[in-house]
Formats: structure tokens, C-alpha cells, sequence
């Protein structure tokens, strides 16, 4: 599922993974073979492609026949409805697999509430890690999941046993499905450009934070209709940024890793002159004015009729690719570009890391004691995250727009694959339910199914991240299940210091001098030592180097 998983800059928690071509749906990848490998007819039928049949008795002999209610715990998201599409009315049909979709209806928080209070819960939640799924697991609502791994090991196999050990709880069970896990670098986040703009204003170069600056200043004057720099809703760009003003160092929200330790973000060096150069941006009119209250549809307006020169944010490679045909539609030349991060002069660009990603993906599903069946919404589950489920789930159930694949389970296009227009595919709405993303296996995939179409026909987002996003993005996984329990000290403690941060960010953007963005930081500093931020950064810095301990 394609979630332009913000990853608020307000957030309370460790930032760590930037969605996703879907929210994992590709966001990393190995290079693309220049041709598809076709097996010979009898590797084919033995181990690979052969008929829809051949895919269904192997899927029936792992999948348990299974009625189960989903509920994904997210304002933004609506589960559709199973088997309007051909790829979950081919799971109905041939797994026997059927779901009831619960809905949020926009107040996930109050409905998971009081789902809890009544009893009520779902047989398979979609949800982030950590507070809420401890919600769950303390009264004993969740069922563990190990007595399943060896009997169906697709998930095992693929996600490996130090990321499960990441993801037990401190009971030494596990009880999450991960969603998006990883083996290889991804990240949707970086920077774009206006390639029509760009062109008519000279080509200048543009690769550090000095060469940017004169860039909006050039873009303000001579085209005074467009947003010099887009830094996305309630300001996520400015994480993307702050990767730019050191090597090897993405944006850790809240904190800030000193050797062994974890420190004061108002007191971080790279963070400070981060909020000086973006205050300086705004208040010459050079970045969105209305940055804290803008939704992501009126910036997908805004990038979709060409008034954005430069766009910055965590992710940028999925709006640009519907902004970049868009603007082609009607003018060939047009388009967006994507480029290299911006840096400060001085850096080695090849050290510029503004995406971070962890081998734990983005969030996880988890199976109620309410489910009548758990083992078979785990068999489907651990389908689902197999090779055979991530290719009919990714890609379409067999005989749509592939009918084989190759030795790597890379499906080979069919003249329907080659022939449709992607946006046709998209009506298909496959991926739509993807839930147990394999991102590694996804994104390698997606690069060598693209690497078959003629250069005109390849996808925009997998191009984008293959040439910058994933070669910019560093391994996060230590920092992950840092954000203490909301009703614990520690999380009173984090609620405090979030809202500090919150207030200190706005104020530092309308400061009128960088001497003036570092006042207020200093003042942000010591009210959130006030409310206890250096017990706060002690549990954390606790939490982390038992993640490291884990790891190793």
C-alpha cells in the first residue's frame, strides 16, 4: 500500500522509515538486467511459471481457507472492499481467503479506543510499532505468532531472525507481522526540480545549499507565480534538508547521537544551522508561506500545474512521477527532474544521506485473540509475503499482464504488460493490499520488469529511486521502539518536549536573523530540560544500545 507515510516532523517517535513507491512498494533496489531471462520450457514448468493451475495448487498447499475482519488503525486510510479488484476476487476464488474490511472513518484513535473498551476488536490490525500494539499485548488481546514461524517460513526466510528478535516484545514472544521490512537500502525522500524552469533559467548548477539560494532567488524574480522551493505539508522537507548540512546523518527526530549517547536537538550543531538557512528562506518569501497549513493535495495541485521550481521532501519520487506525466501530457518539455541532494560546500556528495531507512519496514499487522482461526490468517499472511504472494499481489495475478517468470520469480511482461498505459494499470488497484510487504524482493523485481519496457514506457518512481533515492539513504534499525508508552514518565515527558519542539519550529522560520533562530532554540533547550528531556534522552539512549546489543 502506497502511503505517503508521513513521517511528521512533529512526531513524537524516532523518525526511521521514508515510504514509499508504496509505502514500501519500492523503495530500494538492485540494477535492472538489460533483458528478461526466459527459462527453458521444462525449468518453467518445473519450477516457475507454467499455468494459473500450477500457481494455484501451489498456493492452495500453504494457504488455509480463512473469513477474517481488517482494520487498518490510520485517519487516512480506507480499506476497499474484497474482491472488486481481479487480484483479491483470484484469492477469493482460488485461496478461499476473504476479508470484511472495518473502517476508521477518518478518527482512528477513537475507534481503536473503543474497539478495546467494548471488546470489540478485529481478527488483524494494521497499525505502527510500539505504544498501541502494547496496548494490546499487556491485557493479553494478541496472539504470539512463533508456534507459526516453522510451519509456514516465508516470513522467517525472508525477513531473518535478527529482525524478528527487533520486533519480539519483552515477553521474548512475537506477536508482529512486519510490513515492509528490509534487506536493502530504501528511501522515498530527496529533491526535485521544475525541468522546463530549470532549463529557460540557464541549467546553472545546482548542488549546494549557496548554488541553491541564488537558484529561488533567480526563480522569485523571473517567475514570480511559482513556489521557489516546496517543502511539503507541516514542513517534512526540512528533515530532508537537515541531511545535507553533514555527512552520513538523516534527520533522528528529537535527538541527536553524540558517541554512545543520544542528546539535545536544540543543542545539535547540524539542526541549528538547518533552521537557520530554512528561516532565512522563508522569510525572503523563497519557500511556502503557508507551509504549517497546506494538505498534500493542494501541493500535488501545485506541482501538477508547474508552479513548483524546487520540491524537497521525504517523499518526493511518487508526487513527482504524477506531476512529471501530468505536465507532459500537455507539453512534452515539461516535467520534473530529480537530482542529486543538495549539500553544504565542503561535503563529499557521495555521503549526503538525507533517507533513512530499518530492516523493520514501516509498520505491522497483528492477529486478535478475537480471530476464530489465527494459523490460517498467518498461512495467508505468510503466503502473502512469499515470492508467489508478492507477485500476483504487486503485480497482478498470473495471465494479466504476465503469464511466466524467470528463475528469480521476476515476472516476464506479456504484450499486455508492454502495451498498457500505466495509468490503466492503476485502475487495477494492485498492491492496494499488499500488507506484508517484501521490500527487497518488490523493489529488485520492479527494477528488472521496468528494465522490459522501451525507455519512454518505464516508470518514473522506480528510474528516480534507482538513480538517487536508495544510493542516498543510511540503516537506521538502531533507532527503532525508542518512543516511551504515552502514560509512562517518559512518554509525559515526550508529549511536553514534542510540543515545545512544535512551538520552537514555528517561531525560528519567522525569526527576522540566524542570531534570533538561536535564541529561541537555546530557550526551546531549557524549557524542555524543564520538563525532564534529559530523563527522556536517558531512557532512550537505554532503549538504544539495547537495539544495538540485539543487532549484533
Amino acid at each position: 500500500m502506497k502511503s505517503t507515510k508521513s513521517f511528521p516532523l512533529l512526531s513524537v517517535v524516532l523518525c526511521s522509515v521514508l515510504l514509499t513507491a508504496g509505502c514500501g512498494g519500492g523503495n530500494k533496489g538492485a540494477a535492472p538486467s538489460a533483458e528478461p531471462t526466459k527459462e527453458p520450457a521444462a525449468t518453467q514448468t518445473a519450477a516457475a511459471s507454467a499455468s494459473p493451475e500450477a500457481t494455484s495448487t501451489a498456493a492452495q498447499s500453504t494457504v488455509k481457507p480463512v473469513s477474517f475482519t481488517y482494520y487498518s488503525n490510520y485517519d487516512w486510510d480506507t480499506t476497499e472492499e474484497w474482491g472488486r479488484d481481479s487480484t483479491t476476487k483470484w484469492i477469493a476464488d482460488t485461496l478461499k481467503v476473504k476479508m470484511t474490511p472495518v473502517q476508521s472513518s477518518g478518527a482512528a484513535e477513537t475507534k481503536f479506543s473503543t474497539m478495546i473498551a467494548s471488546g470489540s476488536l478485529p481478527d488483524v490490525i494494521m497499525m505502527d510499532r510500539g505504544a498501541n500494539v502494547e496496548r494490546l499485548r499487556q491485557p493479553g488481546l494478541l496472539v504470539p505468532l512463533d508456534d507459526y514461524l516453522d510451519r509456514y517460513p516465508n516470513l522467517k526466510k525472508n525477513a531473518g531472525e535478527a529482525t524478528l528478535n527487533m520486533l519480539r516484545s519483552e515477553d521474548g514472544k512475537l506477536y508482529q507481522f512486519p510490513n515492509w521490512y528490509t534487506s536493502s537500502p530504501n528511501g522515498n525522500g530527496g529533491w526535485i526540480i521544475n525541468r522546463k524552469i530549470y532549463k529557460d533559467l540557464g541549467s546553472p548548477k545546482l548542488e549546494t545549499y549557496d548554488e541553491l539560494y541564488a537558484y529561488l532567488k533567480l526563480v522569485k524574480e523571473k517567475y514570480p507565480d511559482v513556489v521557489p522551493l516546496e517543502v511539503g505539508a507541516k514542513g517534512r522537507g526540512l528533515e530532508t534538508m537537515y541531511g545535507g548540512f553533514a555527512e552520513n546523518k538523516p534527520y533522528l527526530s528529537k535527538a541527536n547521537p553524540v558517541g554512545n549517547t543520544l542528546q539535545s536537538i536544540f543543542e545539535d550543531q547540524v539542526f541549528i544551522e538547518n533552521m537557520q538557512y530554512a528561516s532565512k528562506l522563508f522569510r525572503e518569501k523563497l519557500i511556502t508561506q503557508d507551509l504549517f497549513t497546506q494538505t498534500g493535495d493542494q501541493i500535488s495541485e501545485k506541482l501538477k500545474t508547474g508552479r513548483v521550481a524546487v520540491y524537497v521532501d521525504g517523499d518526493v519520487v511518487n508526487p513527482g512521477r504524477g506531476a512529471d506525466t501530468a505536465l507532459r501530457t500537455t507539453d512534452p518539455d515539461a516535467g520534473y527532474d530529480i537530482i542529486w541532494p543538495i549539500h553544504k560546500a565542503g561535503l563529499d556528495p557521495a555521503k549526503i544521506t538525507p533517507n533513512n531507512y530499518n530492516s523493520l519496514g514501516w509498520n505491522v499487522l497483528v492477529i486478535t485473540k478475537n480471530a476464530k482461526d489465527p494459523e490460517a490468517i498467518f498461512s495467508y499472511l505468510d503466503w502473502v509475503t512469499g515470492e508467489e504472494g508478492q507477485r500476483i499481489l504487486n503485480f497482478g495475478r498470473q495471465g494479466l499482464y504476465w503469464d511466466e517468470f524467470d528463475a528469480d520469480g521476476v515476472p516476464i511482461l506479456n504484450e499486455a504488460g508492454l502495451n498498457t498505459p500505466q495509468g490503466d494499470k492503476d485502475k487495477e488497484r494492485i498492491g492496494r493490499f499488499n500488507w506484508v510487504g517484501n521490500t527487497t524482493f518488490i523493489d529488485q523485481t520492479k527494477a528488472k520488469m521496468d528494465a522490459q519496457l522501451p525507455a519512454d514506457k518505464q516508470n518514473w518512481t522506480t528510474l528516480a529511486q534507482q538513480k538517487v533515492t536508495w544510493k542516498t539513504s543510511k540503516n537506521f534499525t538502531e533507532f527503532v521502539n525508542l518512543d516511551p508508552l504515552p502514560d509512562s514518565e517518559e512518554g509525559t515527558i515526550a508529549t511536553a518536549v514534542n510540543d515545545i519542539y512544535q512551538e520552537a519550529l514555528a517561531k525560528t522560520l519567522y525569526a527576522k536573523s540566524d542570531e534570533e533562530v538561536l535564541s529561541l532554540l537555546n530557550k526551546a533547550n531549557e524549557d524542555a530540560k524543564k520538563a525532564g528531556y534529559e530523563k527522556l534522552l536517558k531512557y532512550q539512549t537505554e532503549k538504544w544500545q539495547d537495539n544495538l546489543s540485539k543487532m549484533k
